[in-house]
């Protein structure tokens, strides 16, 4: 029980040290793509590349709204046989950027996530971004590593602990796109588990 209380109790005091003002600046830098028409790329590696393609259908799916333009989103994880032909041909650093490079034009937005902040290949489309006149918005913890220093706005999760920064870093991205669905939610506690819950309050 030791070991539950001190992962919860850490991870709210990690979250209680999130740039707020920051966040707040990435949601409107994803308003203003939105509505110029500019596409929005996301990538990552391991549990980052998870969150990506999580972020990546979270953002052009759950925020439609009639009367607004859709978001253009790719996921830069998400086509494996690209993926895989970069990584065997031009080397695993380069899957992000050569898939930037035959893509990202002026104005639009890269959303690089890296729990180090020091991956080669997310800082290799770091620079293709920067090359191309993108936007970088970085998802990093750690000491925030080189996308820190390269992000045009960098979300920087302040802990070492990766499980920790993986968890917020998810947590951000529906955050963001519940904020950009402009939905706002009431928690409420359930004094009585689901377990215990009559059975013909689920139907079958």
């Amino acid at each position: 029980m030791e070991l539950i209380q001190n992962y919860i109790s850490t991870l709210q005091l990690t979250m209680d040290q999130l740039p707020q003002q920051l966040i707040a600046d990435v949601i409107e830098v994803l308003q203003q793509a939105r509505r110029k028409g500019n596409q929005v790329f996301i990538l990552g590696n391991g549990g980052s590349a998870s969150t990506a393609s999580h972020f990546a259908c979270d953002l052009a799916k759950n925020t439609r709204q009639e009367g607004l333009p859709h978001f253009r989103v790719i996921g830069l994880t998400d086509n494996m046989a690209m993926f895989s032909a970069l990584a065997n041909d031009g080397g695993y650093e380069n899957v992000f950027s050569e898939q930037l490079a035959s893509l990202v034009r002026p104005g639009d937005i890269v959303i690089a996530i890296s729990a180090s902040g020091n991956s080669k290949n997310v800082i290799n489309a770091a620079e293709t971004a920067h090359r191309y006149e993108a936007t970088v918005i970085g998802f990093t913890g750690f000491d925030g590593g080189r996308l820190g220093q390269l992000a045009n706005i960098n979300i920087h999760v302040n802990s070492n602990i990766i499980e920790h920064v993986e968890d917020i870093h998810l947590m951000l991205e529906h955050l963001i796109v519940s904020s950009i669905k402009g939905q706002v939610r009431t928690v409420v506690k359930v004094p009585v588990s689901i377990a215990q819950q009559p059975a013909e309050l689920f139907g079958d």
